[in-house]
């Protein structure tokens, strides 16, 4: 499978569950009950002792459409077929059959039933995997919904049709015991009630039954004013308390005794409440909905209504922003749909935390309930800037709301919304105004805003006080203002606007002044800006679905990125903005090397991304999605592997990437398929014939070969070493406790042996061999890479050497003085040459000067010498020139 270059999925962040009801599970050994959510194409499972997430399954193939569990296992069905884990985490079983999709399962014993859309009734045994037996229902004539096994009946299932009938099947003989006729409403839930023989029916028109199923007799109705019931619970720990959940959210809490309405939660969720569930004996009751919420909620009140314990919960609508949130990369702020700010934790989701959401007046909608609540919603959040600079003194959140001019303040600190909200008072009356960019000084003191009538205001966010207003009355901008920043010491303030302009003005405007101090006019209007604090770089996304970089020194236009297809929605720079990685409504997301201005990166997701931001750590990039409620983090393969950045070229296949799943992924993928492999690049011998290649040979080597004697006369010992004495090859050794040899009996002889040494091999050395062995081959690269191997001493002996023999003295000399020019002809080792034509002049300057044909070599060195230091001279001075021009400016 192709995939992204850079970016390995990891995981999603954010979801806690959706429409499919929970259900619970008790294990033994861990005596602990387990709730198992539902989030798409995986499941969670959480522990009721500390409700943290304790495991996260494999992700399927398909949405998951319905959950249940036994002792041992936690069944799924996704598509036609059926799966069965262990452990939350290791699949066990796979039953094939179905050819509809299957919404109803229901563990037997050692069997398994399952019902698909089409109403076939199924019958798995659980180890086998076997088929046991099938039974076909008409969805005409009855339409199952929900099937319980009621408690003392002895293979025997309860199933309730959309038509209202009932209908109790011996699933062992395959026959059908009864039928109830119903009620004249469709059956919605099921529950076995304490009672043996009684059982719960919840209707599609709010009532609930409670019937005798052995004599077919209505113990009592019950009528639930909120609609529809979708899910009941027994309480099974001494109180007769039944909980009903409905379409709006509430739960209402019935009194089975005295047959009336106990208590009610009214604003229990956003959504509606599909799972309930009371934990067995004990005052809890676990709900979930999907307002991507999952709440636990204890009965300890002396009026015996119940309190909220424990909640976990994401964003109730997609998020449609997210940012790091401090320098260490453990928290992403995200804002939602829904109005809400969110903190969730990379490292564990216990340290997730909610901000709220935005109300006109948060005090009136806390005191009174829901419905008041919604009436004071504010819009969703389109623009977020924040800074950790005065965190814990007052609010560092700033926040702009579609379609208001009003922006909101928030405290990471305190985790809630502040007090103050900001509006000029020329806009008091204006309800059209509305913030369409802002920004927060580094020093956490100051609000910069834009509106969309052109206006640019600045207010501190600690007072809410009105402090700067930029441009003349009729704003800063011709037209909406869609980019704000200001430079980290509060000079220079950067504004962008729809009339292509971006304008640099003084942080502190003086009086009457109303121009901008420099304005950059660009070829297409500005969508946004996002900037990077400790570089100059900031990004501009035009119109015409182009990216700009601006470099804040020089006021220039520096880069230009094209290829995008749709309109960028989000940019961003990684921590040491060498890149920028952009995403379009092209459902693409690509990242630009910004030296060398190419793509070198690119992978399409299913759905657009329409916000992202990078670790402040490089660690992960975290992308949010349209229609997902998750918020999802990609690794960066550049920490733990080599990935080559070559550019890539337009005629190359981008690659289609699936979003990450809540389970961190470990990369499988074929490195071949991922990492391009990058040939070694091998340096050429001379990069150009104008230019002059110094050697890799260590200075200690070369730099000091004239003042070699000085160096030895100077470490040369004061006392002539002394001959070590010799040992027998067996060393004897002397009884001790250390080791020590016995060197008593060993006699030395002051009489050395000389080997003779033939006359004609005492001469000539290797080296001096090696170069008299190029008069017929010209070729010295041998020679000279022996020359480089050795250290400044035997560099020394062997010119001095090249005259010790009489007969090939000449020879020698000629020879080194062609291995010299020859270096210099190829342009190559340039120190090293002039090192060695020093030390050879030094000790052969004298025989030079009395031989005709050395003398003559001699010049065409002085000819080859010249034109390279010419070269060297040419480009040094060029390049001091360059350095004092910059100086200067």
């Amino acid at each position: 499978m192709v995939q992204s270059r850079i970016f390995a999925r990891n995981r999603a962040l954010g979801y806690v569950s959706n429409h499919i009801p929970l259900v619970t599970r008790y294990i033994l050994r861990r005596k602990e009950h387990l709730v198992v959510t539902c989030v798409g194409r995986e499941f969670h499972t959480y522990g009721c002792k500390h409700f943290t997430l304790m495991s996260v399954s494999g992700m399927h193939a398909e949405d998951i459409t319905c959950l249940a569990t036994d002792t041992f296992h936690v069944y799924t069905a996704s598509g036609n077929d059926i799966y069965a884990w262990r452990r939350g985490t290791e699949l066990k079983h796979t039953y094939k059959g179905h050819e509809c999709a299957v919404h109803l399962l229901l563990p037997f014993g050692a069997h398994l039933l399952s019902i698909d859309e089409s109403s076939t009734l199924k019958v798995w045994n659980i180890k086998d995997e076997n088929l046991l037996l099938e039974l076909n229902f008409s969805n005409s004539v009855f339409k199952i919904t929900t099937l319980i096994h009621p408690n003392a009946y002895v293979n025997k299932i309860l199933m309730g049709s959309e038509q209202g009938q009932l209908q109790l099947w011996n699933i062992k003989l395959m026959k059908m015991i009864y039928t109830f006729k119903g009620w004249q409403s469709s059956v919605t839930a099921l529950e076995q009630a304490p009672a043996i023989d009684v059982t719960a029916i919840g209707l599609n028109d709010g009532r609930i039954i409670l019937h005798n199923l052995k004599f077919d007799e209505t113990l009592f109705e019950l009528v639930q004013d909120w609609g529809p019931v979708v899910s009941i619970s027994f309480r099974t720990d001494g109180h007769p308390m039944m909980a009903t959940g409905s379409l709006g959210g509430q739960i209402v809490f019935w009194n089975l005794e005295q047959r009336k309405v106990e208590s009610q939660l009214c604003n229990a969720h956003d959504g509606s409440v599909t799972g309930l569930k009371y934990i067995p004996n004990e005052p809890l009751l676990v709900s979930s909905s999907p307002d991507n919420s999952l709440k636990m909620w204890i009965f300890d009140m002396s009026d015996g209504g119940g309190r909220l314990l424990k909640i976990r919960e994401g964003h109730i609508e997609p998020p449609t922003i997210v940012r790091f949130y401090g320098n260490d990369g453990n928290y992403l702020l995200t804002a939602g749909g829904d109005s809400s700010l969110r903190l969730f934790s990379t490292v564990t989701e216990i340290l997730n935390k909610s901000l709220g959401r935005a109300s006109f007046n948060r005090k009136a909608s806390k005191k009174k309930g829901r419905s008041v609540e919604d009436a004071l919603l504010m819009p969703p959040i389109t623009e977020l800037a924040f800074e950790e600079t005065r965190e814990k003194e007052w609010c560092n959140i700033a926040a702009s709301h579609s379609g208001l001019g009003v922006v909101t303040t928030w405290s990471s600190h305190l985790q809630k919304m502040g007090d103050l909200k900001l509006l000029p008072e020329r806009f008091k009356n204006n309800y059209n105004a509305s913030a369409t960019s802002l920004c927060l000084t580094r020093c956490g003191n100051f609000v910069v805003i834009g509106y969309n009538t052109g206006h640019v205001d600045r207010f501190n966010i600690q007072s809410g006080i009105h402090r700067a207003a930029y441009g003349d009355k009729n704003g800063a901008h011709e037209g909406p203002v869609k980019g704000v920043m200001v430079d980290d010491l509060n000079q220079i303030l950067i504004t962008a606007g729809r009339d292509a302009k971006i304008k640099f003005w003084d942080f502190k405007p003086g009086k009457g002044m109303t121009t901008a101090r420099t304005i950059i006019s660009l070829e297409e209007s500005v969508e946004w800006i996002r900037y990077h604090n400790e570089s100059s770089l900031v990004a501009v996304a035009l119109e015409n679905f182009d990216i700009v970089l601006l470099d804040l020194d020089t006021r220039k236009v520096v880069r230009h990125f094209q290829g995008h297809e749709g309109r960028i929605t989000d940019a961003c720079f990684n921590p040491d903005s060498r890149w920028l990685i952009t995403a379009s409504m092209d459902c693409t997301i690509r990242t630009w090397d910004i030296p060398s201005s190419h793509l070198i990166d690119i992978f399409q997701v299913p759905e657009a991304c329409i916000s992202l931001n990078f670790s402040p750590t490089a660690e992960f990039l975290a992308t949010v999605h349209v229609r997902n409620m998750g918020i999802f983090l990609w690794s960066n393969r550049m920490l733990y592997s080599h990935v080559s950045l070559k550019a890539i070229s337009k005629d190359d296949i981008i690659p289609e990437v699936l979003l990450p799943g809540s389970s961190v992924e470990t990369e499988n993928a074929d490195e071949d398929d991922v990492v391009v492999a990058e040939p070694d690049y091998t340096s050429p011998d001379q990069l150009d014939s104008d230019l002059i290649t110094m050697s890799g040979v260590a200075q200690s080597r070369w730099q000091n070969l004239l003042d070699i004697d000085i160096i030895k006369r100077r470490n040369k010992p004061q006392q002539p070493p002394k001959a070590p004495e010799t040992a027998p090859f067996f060393l004897p050794t002397i009884p001790s406790l250390q080791l020590r040899f016995d060197f008593s009996n060993v006699k030395t002889d002051d009489k050395t042996e000389i080997v003779p040494v033939n006359s004609t091999l005492q001469n000539l050395t290797s080296f001096n061999k090696s170069l008299q062995s190029t008069t017929t081959t010209d070729n010295f690269s041998e020679v000279i890479e022996k020359l480089k191997a050795m250290n400044p001493n035997d560099i020394d002996f062997e010119i001095q050497s090249l005259s010790l023999d009489e007969n090939s003295a000449e020879l020698s000399m000629l020879q080194f003085m062609k291995m010299l020019h020859y270096v210099m002809e190829r342009q190559n080792d340039f120190e090293l040459s002039q090192a060695y034509l020093a030390v050879f002049l030094k000790w052969h300057g004298t025989a030079i000067s009395e031989n005709e044909t050395l003398q003559d070599y001699l010049r065409q060195i002085q000819e080859a010498q010249m034109k390279n230091w010419k070269i060297l001279r040419e480009k040094l001075f060029y390049n001091l020139s360059v350095v004092q021009h910059l100086k200067k400016m």
